[in-house]
């Protein structure tokens, strides 16, 4: 047992990620593992990382050391060098504090940033601050930037996600406060690890629809897949945004602040008109029982059962339902150019990507969820 346990080691440190504090969790690919972290509560996978990770705030080292005792090795060295750090780090930001240019802040307003976008750079851009605490932000080098986000890579492991980040809200200032040329900030940044996407076949996803009982979740199941909707879309559709003469949905404000319309399909609408029948939805489509919208972590529990009762053994992700919808319409014929419309992406390069997966040349332009049911009227 000793023995085995030396072969499977799990990482734990610390890190940021969507501007939140969490904890994560590094091993090499093993099914028992992946198993085992699964089942500990608050446990999630994150595909910019690569990795699992824990919100710091629930983050519990015993309940890690009761799922994986006896079958592999816990190793702390970087969780305690990095509170090591985190404390001296904390103790100079106390003495610290920094004011962000108002220029900054108005100018991520102006531009309507999101959110989480702003509170990110907000607190990025503060860390780069107190950085170079006592010099003109106005006179510091591009030598100097690098330098600091190298040592931010080597000191403590920022992600290559969390890198962008910091990147990105150090040249937000240089660029769009000060005015400066695109190119003052040259920094270099990490190579995007070029993934092909996971994809269900065909016979999986009806499988998963059929197998969903409660018609709510099918609904979601089938829009999600049918109309290759990212789970924040499909829970931001109001009930005005199905536009059942014109056979459209309505995707306002997806990622990157655009509307962009979607093919409705003949079997999806008539699934969500027994929907609303039955469930009567006020504003949002699909919403909760208190009457507000549904909740992600509702869509994700929505999925994953589907997919365990339709004894897929992979670990099946909303998203994947958006990467099949892409990867089937492109085996069905679909041009590249449609489907790069369909699912909103800017470029076409994003959207190539799913050739890498398709099965067969364009020659046809139906709707996965209309072919896979036969019913089209």
């Amino acid at each position: 047992m000793l023995c085995n346990m030396h072969h499977k080691t799990i990482h734990i440190n610390k890190n940021y990620h969507r501007g939140k504090e969490v904890i994560t969790l590094r091993f090499n690919y093993d099914s028992e593992l992946i198993k085992r972290i699964k089942k500990v509560e608050g446990a999630r996978w994150s595909r910019s990382m690569h990795c699992w990770y824990f919100d710091k705030a629930h983050f519990k080292l015993p309940q890690i050391f009761d799922a994986f005792r006896g079958i592999a090795f816990i190793d702390l060295s970087a969780l305690k060098n990095a509170n090591k750090k985190q404390k001296v780090v904390k103790r100079k930001k106390e003495k610290l504090k920094v004011q962000i240019p108002q220029a900054y802040l108005d100018e991520l307003e102006q531009r309507r940033y999101s959110d989480n976008t702003k509170a990110i750079y907000i607190n990025y851009f503060a860390d780069f601050i107190r950085h170079f605490s006592g010099r003109k932000l106005e006179d510091i080098s591009i030598q100097e930037i690098n330098a600091y986000i190298l040592r931010l890579i080597r000191d403590y492991q920022i992600s290559s996600s969390q890198q962008n980040q910091r990147i990105n809200a150090i040249k937000f200032y240089y660029e769009k406060v000060l005015g400066r040329e695109k190119m003052y900030v040259d920094i270099k940044r990490p190579l995007k690890q070029k993934m092909i996407p996971n994809v269900l076949s065909v016979e999986e996803i009806k499988t998963m629809i059929d197998v969903t009982d409660n018609l709510k979740h099918k609904c979601i199941i089938s829009l999600l897949y049918s109309a290759g909707l990212r789970r924040s879309e499909l829970l931001n559709l109001k009930l005005t945004d199905i536009l059942s003469g014109q056979m459209l949905i309505k995707v306002t404000q997806s990622k990157g602040k655009k509307d962009r319309y979607v093919g409705l399909s003949h079997h999806m609408l008539k699934l969500l008109r027994q929907y609303y029948i039955m469930y009567k939805p006020k504003q949002y489509l699909f919403e909760g029982s208190n009457g507000k919208q549904y909740s992600a972590e509702s869509v994700l529990k929505v999925v994953k059962t589907a997919a365990r009762k339709a004894n897929i053994k992979r670990n099946v992700t909303p998203h994947m339902l958006r990467h099949s919808f892409a990867t089937h319409h492109l085996e069905s014929g679909t041009d590249l150019r449609y489907i790069q419309e369909f699912l909103g992406h800017n470029s076409s390069k994003t959207t190539e990507i799913y050739t890498h997966v398709a099965k067969t040349d364009f020659t046809k332009f139906i709707n996965p969820l209309d072919n896979m049911y036969n019913d089209s009227s």
